[in-house]
């Protein structure tokens, strides 16, 4: 990978049906037949909890390859929060802002070649800059601990409406601000906006190019 003939900058919104269609192509048949990450992204750039200085897309030699986004959060805290940074009252419970993040995509010919942790290094350096002290998402413990993240059940943190005891390997977590998530437990709130209908994701994906949905192994829905 030649880091050279590479700009990661902030998305235009002239572009935002180029993104959703590399989205769409990076995701299409990955977690289930199709994909709904395309119709996702569409929605949350009109959520208010979206961060616009942290809408990043990744070009090489002038065409996009790949995007990353990021959403406001909180977790509602348990229990043993010390007052401090990122604590807010929200109807009587003691929250902590963090971020959650993606979809996140590189276009299929160019996964697997280091575009995908260049792309996100850059954007956690960018979060870390803003002051947000921590982002939690769903993903990959295999690829995204390269990038500094860890089961976020170490911090202390457990995912809403996970039963106990159930597999939360998916659940990350890391800290833009060391120290962030000391001295709590909680739980994780995924930002509404994530949960579409299948109804509203066929309609929208009328739009693109058709394209075959297949049921293949790996697949989790």
């Amino acid at each position: 990978m030649n880091t050279n003939d590479v700009i990661i900058r902030s998305e235009k919104k002239g572009e935002y049906r180029e993104v959703e269609n590399l989205v769409r192509e990076s995701f299409w048949n990955v977690y289930r037949p199709g994909c709904s990450e395309h119709y996702v992204l569409h929605v949350l750039r009109d959520d208010p909890a979206f961060v616009k200085e942290l809408d990043f897309v990744m070009e090489k030699d002038g065409r996009l390859i790949g995007q990353n986004m990021f959403m406001r959060t909180v977790i509602e805290v348990d229990g043993g929060k010390e007052p401090g940074r990122g604590n807010t009252k929200d109807s009587g419970a003691e929250t902590v802002e963090v971020l959650t993040m993606g979809p996140i995509c590189i276009t299929p010919d160019l996964k697997r070649k280091g575009y995908g942790k260049l792309l996100l290094d850059y954007s956690l350096k960018k979060a870390a800059e803003m002051g947000f002290g921590a982002v939690l998402f769903e993903g990959n413990i295999d690829f995204y601990s390269k990038c500094g993240f860890d089961y976020a059940r170490k911090f202390g943190i457990r995912y809403h409406d996970l039963p106990e005891g159930a597999d939360d390997s998916f659940f990350l977590c890391r800290e833009l601000i060391p120290g962030y998530l000391d001295n709590m437990t909680g739980v994780y709130q995924t930002p509404k906006g994530y949960y579409v209908d299948d109804a509203d994701v066929e309609e929208f994906d009328r739009g693109f190019p058709p394209k075959q949905k297949l049921k293949l192994p790996g697949q989790i829905f």
